[in-house]
């Protein structure tokens, strides 16, 4: 039997070396295009970086190896040109460009991919290149090693995109990465990716996202790259990775079937429309076990399982079918390593597939072992029956073997439920006695049985100011260094205590850290009557990774883009705290203890593992006086250094960072009262204090809406609402208001000298986070009930007050 492989890299070589082991009466033979077959494709871009320093080391097989040890006729630098399927020939161009036929009783097809190169103005530029195959390295890294790269722009944030970014960062070049979609790497969702966005900026990667190129053209001895937008780039070097698209013309030309994705089509036996064709790798396209469908996957895990099976096929007939592939990928992002597989929310989305998504925060392994890095993960699940769909995971250690336990699962229709069956191998050092796959599967389970009611990043930035009342379930100091805006703090520990500080007649939505928090405090409130309460997934951390915006890019010769002082060394007497393992709030409260005991003037540096910590640590500077001199991030952890504020009032501030606050209470409706008030409590609010106005009697006026609804109220309360001011554009003033005309004079006025309304101060300081507590006792007196009130309100009594009280170092009665 006489069997012609097309293609030696990958899928070819393997497939060649397989039949061998089956058949020594075989007659194989090989052709290769290039030079080089059975290289390391994917450890090109380390090798241009200097990662890999020896070049031989990528070439897994010289043509002479191989043929020999497997007895293969291996034939580089001849291209197939030709298929003539009905005499079971090949027509075969050598490198001087002679031709020749070989016959075949088995072909099996393996030509790859090739990369897109889009038919731009000045394309063809000398510098600008793609990276493919061993040929396409060796220019790269010539150029680079000349050391005239000083600027280089990678046009594709994909997988190849991203490494090249990393490797000419490493070889010392500035990098630029454009990119045509709102993220980086595709296979992932836009939360996830935003992950990978501050990662790269805090490497000094400049990223041009939604970015489109126009045309190139030469500088010089640069390049000179234009956009759509109009903005111009110069860089020594460009790499196009836009991607690649399947090498699919000789099989065309031959009359083999193509796929809807213009891939060559197989069959379960990978297997071509021709019974004596073969074809693997890059180039198929072959349905995808999850969504159904035919797709190409681009990938040399699957390139390699396809040649195993195909040449067990072409040599013991069709017996092994091919399962397919999900899209099992990982890439190393500089420190991060970044994986997916299945099938991403955005996909799911675009083709009307309902679905949800559970997200989680854990660490490497545990906690109190050190160097326990961040990682987050999300898992993509059928609301029908917890079929999981997808999974990506950003972080540092571990992330490949978490992704590689849910392919499986994904792989064999498994459910949510069943990465909580995944019997895990553990110690200190490698997991946590709950793994962070069982825990995916825990929450994903909570959001099935109806246990936690989800609501997500999305649905928080979109939402309109009063539609949910938002409960911040974190201790006062976390909420001191960031919150949702208009969110109430009522600490988890505190929930019990302070449940009618929450109003029923909304949709409630808490939120904490990383979410756990926040599941502990819906369920508590769910058992207590709330009807419709929400927990953020992925807490705070996901949402402010999610809305956070990609500076714009500098300059080239600039400092870069992560737009943060870096600690180049610490000070010589600088106190050093290890906070690494500790999630959110662990780093802060080792951050205030330590500078408890400080003097001022002194430093600490404190090294976390919590990537959201430095931003952190200098919001909480700046809200206790004290001074965010730096951080520095490396290899997943995150070195802080600050600097202990002077005077005793920041020492003040610091001891009592979880309990600075102001409360007014408003009792009059005097309108000058009610804008002298509002002016005070924005101010505040201004400065990062927390800010409460307790409403009562009169000053609840102030706060009703303009349209009420209709409300049943007994004689007394009919009586009132007749004798008091409708809402608060009724009020009087306190002195010369002149049956109004002083009112609507000073109303004049202000809007004259553009000084905002009482109504726009009220607007604003809702959302600033001032919260607005209506006295219970007031509004049942008077009549008042709570649908006449602005959304923004909560009711309370005076016990709720004092609670404010205690917590504040400012009290005004108004």
């Amino acid at each position: 039997m006489k069997y012609l492989i097309i293609g030696g890299v990958a899928g070819g070589a393997t497939a060649a070396a397989r039949i061998r082991r089956l058949s020594e009466e075989a007659e194989i033979i090989l052709f290769e295009k290039g030079e080089h077959i059975s290289y390391a494709n994917c450890g090109l871009p380390y090798y241009i970086g200097g990662i890999i320093g020896d070049r031989d080391k990528l070439l897994v097989q010289t043509p002479e190896s191989f043929g020999t040890r497997f007895n293969i006729d291996v034939r580089v630098n001849s291209e197939v040109v030709a298929i003539d399927r009905t005499k079971k020939t090949v027509m075969v161009r050598t490198a001087d460009g002679s031709t020749y036929e070989e016959s075949y009783d088995k072909l099996l097809l393996s030509p790859g991919a090739t990369p897109v190169r889009p038919p731009l103005p000045g394309i063809d530029t000398e510098g600008i290149y793609t990276l493919r195959n061993v040929a396409d390295t060796d220019v790269i890294k010539a150029r680079v090693k000349s050391g005239n790269i000083k600027r280089a722009v990678i046009v594709g944030g994909g997988f190849i995109g991203l490494e090249m970014a990393e490797n000419l960062s490493h070889a010392g070049a500035e990098v630029a990465v454009v990119e045509m979609a709102p993220q980086v790497m595709g296979p992932v969702d836009f939360s996830m990716a935003q992950i990978v966005h501050a990662h790269l900026l805090e490497k000094g990667v400049r990223l041009y996202l939604e970015t489109a190129v126009e045309s190139f053209a030469k500088a010089g001895e640069a390049i000179e790259i234009k956009f759509s937008d109009g903005r111009t780039l110069v860089a020594d070097m460009v790499i196009l990775s836009i991607g690649v698209r399947p090498n699919t013309a000789l099989a065309s030309s031959a009359g083999i079937d193509l796929g809807p994705m213009r891939g060559i089509k197989v069959d379960e036996y990978l297997r071509t429309s021709d019974e004596n064709i073969y074809a693997v790798g890059d180039a198929i396209e072959f349905t995808h076990p999850v969504m159904g469908g035919t797709w190409l996957n681009y990938l040399a895990g699957p390139a390699n399982r396809q040649a195993r099976i195909v040449a067990d096929n072409m040599v013991l007939g069709d017996t092994v079918e091919y399962e397919g592939a999900i899209g099992t990928s990982v890439a190393k992002v500089f420190d991060m390593t970044v994986a997916a597989t299945g099938l991403a929310a955005k996909r799911l989305k675009k083709d009307g597939i309902e679905y949800q998504t559970a997200t989680i925060h854990p660490s490497s392994h545990a906690g109190y072992y050190p160097d326990a890095l961040p990682m987050t993960i999300k898992v993509i699940f059928s609301p029908a029956d917890g079929k999981l769909l997808g999974a990506q995971i950003v972080g540092y250690d571990g992330v490949d073997k978490r992704i590689d336990l849910m392919a499986q699962v994904i792989k064999s229709g498994g459910t949510v439920a069943d990465l909580t069956r995944i019997e895990h191998a553990y110690a200190p050092p490698y997991s946590s006695a709950k793994d962070p796959v069982a825990m995916a599967g825990y929450v994903a389970g909570n959001i099935l049985s109806g246990k936690m009611k989800p609501i997500y990043w999305r649905q928080i930035r979109d939402a309109t100011p009063g539609e949910f009342v938002l409960i911040d379930v974190r201790t006062p100091m976390e909420y001191a260094a960031g919150a949702l805006p208009g969110a109430i703090n009522i600490p988890l520990d505190s929930m019990r205590g302070r449940l009618t500080d929450i109003p029923k007649n909304r949709p409630v939505v808490v939120y904490c850290g990383v979410g756990l928090r926040g599941y502990l405090a819906s369920n508590i409130l769910q058992l207590n009557g709330f009807d419709d309460v929400r927990n953020l997934i992925g807490g705070i951390k996901s949402y402010r990774t999610a809305v956070s915006a990609i500076p714009a890019p500098e300059p080239f010769g600039n400092a870069g883009s992560a737009g943060r002082p870096h600690a180049e060394s610490s000070p010589a007497r600088a106190i050093r705290i290890d906070a690494c393992g500790l999630a959110c709030p662990g780093p802060i409260m080792k951050l205030k203890e330590a500078m408890d005991t400080m003097s001022a003037g002194e430093s600490l540096e404190i090294t976390a593992t919590d990537p959201g910590f430095a931003r952190d640590a200098e919001s909480w500077c700046k809200s206790t006086g004290n001074h965010f001199v730096s951080s520095e991030a490396n290899g997943g952890k995150y070195r802080i250094v600050v600097e202990r504020g002077a005077g005793s009032a920041a020492k003040q501030d610091c001891v009592q960072a979880s309990g600075r606050g102001k409360t007014f209470v408003l009792f009059s409706d005097d309108l000058d009262k009610a804008l002298a008030t509002f002016v005070l409590a924005n101010g505040a609010a201004a400065t990062g204090e927390k800010v409460t106005i307790f409403f009562t009697f009169w000053g609840l006026n102030a706060i009703k809406k303009t349209n009420k609804p209709k409300v049943r109220k007994d004689i007394f309360g009919r009586m009132f609402s007749m004798m008091l001011p409708s809402d608060s554009t009724s009020l009087k003033l306190s002195k010369m208001n002149m049956f109004g005309m002083g009112r609507r004079m000073m109303r004049y006025i202000m809007k004259n000298k553009n000084v905002s309304s009482l109504e726009e101060l009220r607007e604003a300081a809702a959302k600033s986070g001032v919260e607005f507590i209506a006295c219970q006792m007031s509004m049942d007196v008077m009549g008042v009930s709570r649908e006449e009130l602005i959304d923004e309100v909560t009711v309370g009594g005076v016990a709720t007050y004092m609670n404010r009280t205690e917590d504040a170092n400012l009290n005004l009665f108004i």
